[in-house]
């Protein structure tokens, strides 16, 4: 589990508390029941507006994982996939139809099952990328859903403040009540800003980078089952996925369709070109030389 979060907004609203305290006030100035009610439960509604029923019920379960999201070292996927390998070179690509039901993950029983049946690599790379994607697709649609909720929270709040102001209009021959209720109509821009920066876009970046790391982790899989099956010498193997991982970092180098393969088409398209113009020049050279 990674507290990341829940220590960081603990610390924020600390300093939100300290703060009050120190300029004299109470917290309770600004629990005030009618501005909350309308910062959350108009911003949640129009987050549902912009989107459909089932973006909500996507981030209400994605919700807890912000919280207690699990990351996994990138040396611990590599340890695996590099064990994988020297079980299929001593016993086979069919051990792997064993190993597949000792593994948790879904994703990489998948593509042990795969390869012990004997699918095609072609094939097994396209199966894996579209499990990758579908996958990343879906977090990022809580993630959309939170930070939206972050988008739209200020403005809510200013339409609160609006509110109350009026109600501070109609009441201008009660002078001694216009202090008291001019600071409760910006109580609502408070909760406005606070949810927008303390709560709904923390927690939609959270899950955006939950997602990254994720993805990442299934990228260096697929590249390590992919690599078993071609057969690759284990320690070999070690050290390409280890060159894949960016220092201080999960994120393979070069990630996403492609990333780990070595020069694309294009970049191998290039080469060709410069060397049959290398070769063409110096032919021009030697043709000058002659004539001359």
């Amino acid at each position: 589990m990674d507290p990341a979060t829940l220590i960081g907004l603990l610390v924020a609203f600390g300093a939100l508390i300290a703060m009050i305290t120190l300029e004299g006030s109470s917290v309770t100035s600004i629990l005030l029941p009618a501005p909350m009610i309308l910062v959350f439960g108009a911003t949640i509604a129009v987050g549902i507006a912009g989107g459909t029923l089932q973006d909500f019920f996507t981030a209400v379960k994605a919700l807890p994982g912000a919280f207690r999201g699990k990351t996994t070292p990138p040396h611990r996927v590599i340890d695996q996939v590099v064990s994988l390998a020297e079980k299929a070179r001593s016993s086979g690509l069919l051990a792997l139809e064993q190993e597949a039901d000792k593994v948790d993950d879904p994703f990489l029983r998948g593509a042990l099952r795969n390869i012990a049946d004997g699918t095609d690599g072609d094939e097994l790379r396209i199966l894996l990328e579209d499990e990758i994607a579908t996958k990343a697709k879906g977090d990022r649609t809580a993630s959309k859903f939170f930070m939206a909720l972050g988008g739209y929270a200020p403005t809510v709040g200013i339409v609160g403040t609006v509110v109350s102001l009026t109600h501070v209009l109609e009441n201008l021959s009660t002078p001694d009540e216009l202090g008291p209720m001019i600071a409760t109509a910006f109580v609502a821009t408070l909760w406005g800003l606070l949810s927008a920066n303390f709560i709904w876009l923390p927690i939609g970046s959270r899950l955006k980078r939950l997602t990254e790391i994720e993805v990442d982790r299934m990228t260096l899989l697929m590249e390590g089952a992919l690599a078993v099956q071609a057969g690759s010498q284990p320690r070999l193997l070690g050290e390409r996925l280890r060159a894949m991982v960016a220092e201080g970092g999960t994120a393979p180098k070069g990630s996403g369709k492609g990333g780990g393969k070595g020069p694309s088409k294009g970049d191998k398209a290039d080469k060709a070109a410069a060397k049959a113009a290398a070769k063409a020049a110096a032919k021009d050279a030697a043709d000058l030389t002659d004539a001359a």
